[in-house]
């Protein structure tokens, strides 16, 4: 399967959520009712799995937990806001150097309609290093796309 499909497929199955439960609602029913459409799809997905931090190579007892992990690498994180600023933008780009994924979703309930763009990590940024950040190849931004 393409990359490029398997994204589609993440942001159709948002799309689904947002058309049954609108906006207006906290994060955790779009996360719950996410996780039921991923799997009634079959997009293989693991749910909040517990990622080590460091700091110059020693681990943190802070943690993450993505909202979800697709297809093994795509990074997906969930909002319920009026609309994505730079700091959901800069918290999934430092999602994915800490996890050492290349491929993120972001993805907001929260507007009338559902938000969600896609980042890369280039292949040679390092995965704790912030230069290089880019969208999908070869487009430069973030896509912005409003369903």
């Amino acid at each position: 399967m393409d990359q490029t499909d398997e994204i589609y497929r993440i942001a159709g199955a948002a799309m689904e959520v947002h058309r049954e439960l609108r906006n207006g609602l906290l994060e955790p029913p779009y996360q719950d009712a996410l996780e039921i459409e991923l799997g009634l799809r079959g997009i293989p997905f693991v749910r909040e799995e517990q990622v080590t931090t460091f700091y110059k190579g020693r681990p943190l007892r802070s943690t993450y937990r993505p909202d979800f992990v697709c297809f093994g690498d795509v990074v997906v994180e969930l909002k319920a806001l009026q609309s994505i600023t730079s700091v959901e933008e800069a918290q999934i780009l430092n999602y994915l150097r800490i996890t050492e994924h290349r491929r993120g979703v972001l993805i907001n309930f929260g507007a009338k309609s559902l938000q969600h763009r896609r980042y890369v990590l280039g292949p040679e940024v390092g995965a704790h290093s912030s230069a290089g950040i880019a969208d999908r190849a070869p487009a430069p931004s973030p896509s912005n796309n409003s369903c």
